[in-house]
């Protein structure tokens, strides 16, 4: 296809995406490593190592100053084309070979290169970097529903040991977000190193807890082939084992080190997404859904380019299968001060980002912190500093009428049902084998907490009965 996409706008006019070339610097983010990684072993110092920290920690944040931030939307009779275009597709699947080149070459450089450890540090954070963000790209894969990306999605995720986050992400977060259940939520007042232990723990839990429950459901045991983690950690298994039979036990070290820096990424990014955000409870006890005002969102153009728009996190939630090409920025949905790239680094030290992020979500919850997601051990303190001494004793808020979830639409018991996220269509004849549901299986049978097996951002109850094709 052209570089035009064709939607019919009210002057008469095509649009075209301005960004169509640019989405290229995500995969030319790990061939700017490999340059790296090769320059060192030319030259002989491994200062060239640091250009990759230095890149993303440095250059990237300046450029989102000076570039500043797009919030346009690609106009919505555009979107369909946008999405078919495979192009898009490719930039994605384009980031692997690279990542694995650079994680091979890194592993033999380390063993092999007798730099000094300053150096080593060096290495260890580049390919941590690399493969860190290629968790986002087995992110932007993950979510899709075509067999291949999620298998390749499976791939990514060996060289930073991280295969559970395929099944805690897309099933556990986006199920939980924003509430006290999710181990990947942040809370007000929660340090990033309080948070780190919490949500790397609490997402293996999460993500075995949602396997076992539907191996057992359909009837296979826990440990088989047939559990997904296990598959995905297989790959890893292999990926260290085979590089560590080729350069020796110190090549698992690395790998080791840089998979914990990458993962490390992951979480800090996990960190500032929702941090204090809350959806609250209905008079039924069920969380509303959630909304723009649910994640914190940054327009900033160059951390975008290179995270697939990651930072436009509201539509993200709102609908996960949506292809990163097409997400929206809400007029609606909390801000970042500046670009990921740039509040990771000021995650990392906590007076800091107290003093930036707090007011901020203050401001948020229109100065009434009981409709905000607060650390526990810090909830008084937060209350009473925030909202006066009277403050510490107020319950948490509860969803409004308006926010809260709409009544259960009525149904025929044997009709299809579906989604009105996604469009996908549970059918009792065929059933949801990949869930534990064989055919068959009615939907009275279905438990009322059981959500959409594609986008995950819709429970049962709120599937709309339609007539059968």
């Amino acid at each position: 296809m052209n570089n035009v996409i064709t939607a019919t706008l009210p002057d008469g006019t095509a649009w075209t995406d301005g960004k169509r070339y640019w989405w290229l610097l995500s995969p030319a983010l790990p061939a700017m490593s490999l340059v790296a990684l090769l320059l060192a072993y030319l030259s002989g110092t491994g200062l060239w190592f640091w250009a990759v920290p230095f890149v993303f920690y440095g250059i990237v944040p300046l450029l989102d100053r000076l570039i500043g931030t797009d919030p346009v939307n690609a106009p919505e009779r555009a979107v369909p084309a946008l999405e078919a275009d495979r192009y898009y597709r490719r930039i994605v699947i384009a980031y692997i070979p690279t990542q694995y080149a650079v994680t091979l070459f890194g592993a033999w450089l380390a063993v092999s290169g007798g730099y000094a450890w300053w150096e080593l540090i060096g290495l260890v954070i580049a390919v941590g970097v690399i493969n860190g963000v290629g968790i986002n790209t087995a992110h932007e894969l993950g979510h899709k529903t075509n067999p291949l990306e999620r298998w390749l999605a499976k791939i990514t995720l060996a060289p930073v040991a991280y295969g559970h986050f395929f099944i805690e992400h897309n099933k556990g977060h986006h199920k939980h977000v924003a509430t006290p259940e999710d181990p990947a939520s942040s809370r007000m007042g929660e340090t990033f190193w309080a948070f780190l232990p919490r949500t790397v723990i609490g997402s293996v839990r999460s993500a075995w807890h949602i396997e076992r429950t539907r191996l057992q459901r359909d009837r296979k045991p826990v440990f088989s082939q047939h559990n997904e983690i296990l598959q995905a950690w297989a790959m890893t298994l292999v990926l260290f084992g085979a590089v560590s039979l080729w350069l020796g036990p110190w090549a698992l070290l690395f790998l080791v080190a840089q998979a914990a820096y990458g993962a490390s990424l992951l979480e800090v990014v996990n960190y500032l997404e929702h941090y204090g955000l809350l959806r609250l409870k209905d008079a039924n006890g069920r969380y509303e859904r959630c909304q723009p005002r649910h994640s914190w969102n940054s327009n900033h153009v160059v951390t975008n380019l290179l995270l697939y728009q990651l930072q436009r996190h509201s539509d993200h939630h709102a609908n996960p299968t949506r292809r990163y090409q097409s997400l929206r920025s809400f007029d609606d949905s909390p801000q970042l001060p500046s670009g990921y790239a740039s509040m990771l680094l000021i995650a990392y030290l906590p007076p800091l980002w107290f003093r930036l992020m707090d007011p901020l979500v203050v401001r948020h919850h229109g100065g009434d912190l009981t409709r905000a997601n607060l650390h526990p051990p810090r909830r008084e303190q937060l209350l009473r500093r925030w909202m006066g001494s009277t403050a510490a004793a107020r319950p948490t808020a509860t969803a409004t009428a308006e926010a809260a979830s709409g009544a259960a639409t009525p149904r025929t018991a044997d009709a299809p049902h579906q989604c009105p996220n996604c469009s996908y269509v549970y059918d009792a004849a065929a059933g949801c084998p990949q869930e534990g549901y064989p055919p068959g299986t009615p939907w009275a049978s279905l438990p009322d907490d059981w959500s959409c097996p594609h986008c995950a951002v819709r429970d049962k109850p709120d599937f709309i009965a339609i007539r059968r094709a």
